[in-house]
């Protein structure tokens, strides 16, 4: 992420809790074969969980795992719980700007005193496993822990968990749900979840534990064989989309769109300001999951609720003459569908690519996918760790006889292409989330915080 001058921030008490979170095993930080070594079960998570008594009942749980939608899927859900007038929790990864957007109340990112005070409730059992036979639990273990620490500290009366990694063995998975939700399925992660769509649908469908109920979007029929079982083997009541709830896009502008939901119990007319067609499906799912949850939810509330979500940089329009896009699309799924997007809602559009993706992605299915609509390219690479180098991406593109130039950062190819772009050209800024937040940083004037745990100048870029 982008950083800000270290001298003014690191002798903050929230930058030297940060600090201490980041000193743990940090996956999302990891390159190559690193993280894989490091032990993955839910050993640590149960141990530090029962410590820290997380198990003791709680507020209404809605658990979302998907490889597509699911951050899209949780805010949805959020803001209609917040919008019923409940004290809503909401856990997601990663972030745009700072670690304390993953943990919010009320919609809002804790602030950095109240994430300072949750690291110190928890640094004494971090430190006590230390010594242990099982270790210290990694940075998404203590979040994941500091979270449900703090929803329960803050008494919040409904609780959304966004899986971060599969589903069966993500520290998510250690607390009880009311509500399962699992959004679109796809190759992602491979290297841990498995190489077939089936084997990565079974790990997402891991989070159905009991009888609790179970929402599916659309998914490959060899995925959704895998949630049937699972399902039925739990005794979990499934509800699928398109078998029993039903969706379509009414209308489609640049401002929103308005999309029909209808489901056994209602009809849902909703004015979503989130563009796409998958998001209309994730709307649908979002829809389906309220239904399930024992709550008093009246049409209107969800209507309102889905109306006023707000989930950054995901295909968000951030000026025109020429249009400049930024969308989080980081699996070759992800990015067919914002082709699909970028068609619908600016047809005939020249598309300036600023392309940045992690290392570890299936970049020569992102770049065939890209290549596909993109009419230039600039490849660029975050301050992120695990960025892939230009010279690399770029590789991928000129396979497909693409246009395409080394920009080297996120700022230098956004202005470079805005440069070449004509008035009704878009620029587009994609391939990770991790390059959307330095556009939106750069393009909004946000600062990104600074982590002293690495060089915050790209490794992929020869300075780490």
């Amino acid at each position: 992420m982008p950083a800000h001058d270290p001298e003014h921030a690191s002798d903050t008490p929230y930058h030297k809790a940060l600090h201490r979170l980041l000193s743990l095993a940090d996956f999302e930080r990891m390159r190559g074969a690193a993280a894989p070594t490091y032990k993955y079960d839910l050993e640590r998570m149960r141990e530090l969980a029962g410590r820290m008594r997380l198990f003791d009942g709680g507020p209404p749980l809605i658990h979302v795992a998907g490889t597509k939608g699911k951050g899209s899927v949780s805010a949805m859900i959020a803001s209609v719980l917040r919008t019923h007038g409940l004290r809503t929790g909401l856990y997601t990864s990663p972030h745009l700007h700072s670690f304390r957007e993953r943990i919010r109340l009320n919609g809002y990112p804790l602030s950095e005193d109240s994430f300072a005070a949750a690291v110190d409730r928890i640094w004494p059992v971090v430190e006590d496993m230390e010594g242990g036979s099982i270790g210290a639990p990694s940075t998404f273990e203590a979040l994941t822990a500091m979270a449900l620490d703090v929803f329960s500290h803050e008494q919040a009366e409904a609780v959304v968990l966004e899986v971060g990694l599969g589903g069966r063995l993500d520290a998510t998975n250690v607390i009880a749900s009311d509500v399962a939700v699992i959004t679109s399925v796809s190759l992602d992660h491979t290297a841990i979840l498995g190489s077939t769509v089936a084997e990565i649908a079974g790990e997402k469908a891991g989070i159905i534990k009991g009888p609790q109920p179970v929402v599916s979007a659309p998914q490959d029929p060899s995925a959704m064989a895998v949630i049937r079982k699972r399902a039925q083997l739990k005794g979990a009541p499934l509800t699928e989309m398109g078998r029993d709830v039903t969706y379509a896009q009414e209308e489609h502008d640049l401002s929103g769109q308005t999309v029909l939901v209808t489901t056994a119990r209602d009809r849902y007319r909703i004015r979503l300001p989130l563009l796409g067609a998958h998001q209309a499906e994730n709307a649908a799912v979002a829809v389906a999951a309220l239904e399930c949850v024992q709550l008093p939810l009246e049409r209107g509330t969800i209507e309102a609720g889905l109306g006023s979500v707000r989930w950054d940089g995901r295909f968000q329009l951030l000026a025109t003459g020429p249009y400049l896009v930024v969308d989080g699309a980081h699996n070759p799924y992800s990015m067919a569908r914002l082709h699909e997007t970028v068609r619908a809602y600016l047809p005939g559009a020249r598309v300036h690519l600023v392309f940045g993706a992690s290392g570890d992605k299936q970049i020569d299915l992102l770049a065939q996918e890209a290549a596909a609509f993109a009419d230039e390219v600039w490849t660029v690479a975050s301050r992120h760790p695990r960025a892939a180098h230009p010279d690399m991406l770029a590789s991928h593109f000129e396979r497909f006889g693409t246009s395409v130039h080394n920009a080297g950062s996120v700022a230098e190819g956004i202005e470079r292409a805005m440069e070449a772009a004509g008035s009704g050209d878009v620029v587009l800024v994609t391939g990770s989330l991790f390059a959307v937040a330095e556009a939106l940083q750069h393009n909004l004037g946000i600062e990104g915080e600074y982590y002293p745990e690495f060089d915050p100048q790209a490794s992929a870029l020869g300075r780490v």
